[in-house]
């Protein structure tokens, strides 16, 4: 950046995209001796020529292209935060990078970033999946605003962060429509020996259904054990085994993944929570995100009537 002159490069970029030095002069407010003398100046300080003359016209060369293609994305950027820095403060776009731990359900991931998408001011949402711990360290090096996991900082982490409760569903089965049908009979003994499809990822549900299976004295036989929530879905399609999801969930997951409800867990259930740097402001797109979801909780209440 030392030896790069923006002003200088603005000049050649100018020149570039109208053509000519005297209409890029024109367009600067500057004589075409003084243009051409600045893009001489600046041809020199890169140690290559940058255009070269044919036909009375000039035309870039491959280092003029090479240098136009930076160029474009740093002025078009420029110009984007102009226009962002020409707007008043409470209609500029917000910018939400959030964390969503691996393990939290896709589906459930969807219903709690989406009413942030609803506000009247426009938000850039970015997310990013991956293992809650280093979701947590990328929350206190501020690369992201908030991260949604199904499980608390340790008792060590409390200080730095502030943790809010979103929500609560119990966890159902589910398998493809034969295999249902055939589990849904003698439940949970129908169970024993069945293939079951498991998470590999430590989510808190995954060690309170493991208990539930123990205290009903079902063999479990596990035939997989995937990280990705959605994968585990679509191999319940295709009548693998079965598989755990929370009821909250549940018309959706039977919807698009064409598989049946084989019955409700009401002993297991999984928590959800809002992890932000604690002592912090936030901006009106986090504050939509930590608010409590109680429609989750409604929503189960009217699955069981």
């Amino acid at each position: 950046m030392d030896n790069l002159n923006l002003r200088h490069l603005f000049y050649f970029w100018t020149i570039a995209r109208e053509g000519s030095i005297v209409r890029a002069a024109e367009h600067l407010d500057l004589t075409p001796q003084t243009l051409s003398g600045q893009l001489a100046t600046f041809e020199a300080s890169l140690g290559g020529a940058l255009f070269r003359r044919a036909n009375r016209s000039l035309q870039l060369t491959d280092f003029g292209q090479t240098v136009l293609g930076y160029a474009d994305e740093m002025f078009q950027t420029a110009q984007a935060l102009s226009d962002v820095i020409r707007q008043p403060p409470e209609d500029r776009p917000l910018r939400l990078d959030i964390g969503i731990a691996a393990s939290v359900h896709k589906l459930i991931a969807y219903h709690l970033t989406a009413p942030v998408l609803t506000l009247k001011r426009e938000v850039r949402l970015s997310c990013h999946t991956g293992d809650p711990d280093e979701l947590l360290k990328r929350l206190a090096q501020r690369e992201l605003e908030v991260v949604l996991t199904d499980r608390q900082p340790g008792s060590d982490e409390a200080g730095r962060f502030r943790t809010y409760r979103l929500g609560a569903s119990s966890m159902s089965l589910f398998a493809a429509p034969e295999l249902a049908e055939t589990l849904r009979e003698r439940f949970p003994r129908s169970l024993d020996g069945q293939p079951f499809l498991a998470t590999s990822l430590k989510a808190p549900y995954v060690t309170a259904l493991m208990n539930w299976f123990a205290v009903q004295s079902i063999q479990v036989k596990v035939v997989a054990e995937v990280d990705d929530s959605a994968l585990i879905k679509v191999f319940g399609r295709q009548g693998l085994g079965y598989f755990a999801a929370p009821t909250a969930i549940r018309d959706e997951v039977c919807r698009q993944y064409q598989v049946e409800h084989i019955a409700r867990i009401t002993e297991v259930r999984d928590t959800l929570y809002a992890v932000t740097r604690s002592g912090k402001t936030h901006n009106t797109a986090v504050a939509e995100l930590i608010k409590e979801r109680p429609e989750l909780g409604e929503r189960l209440e009217k699955i069981d009537q």
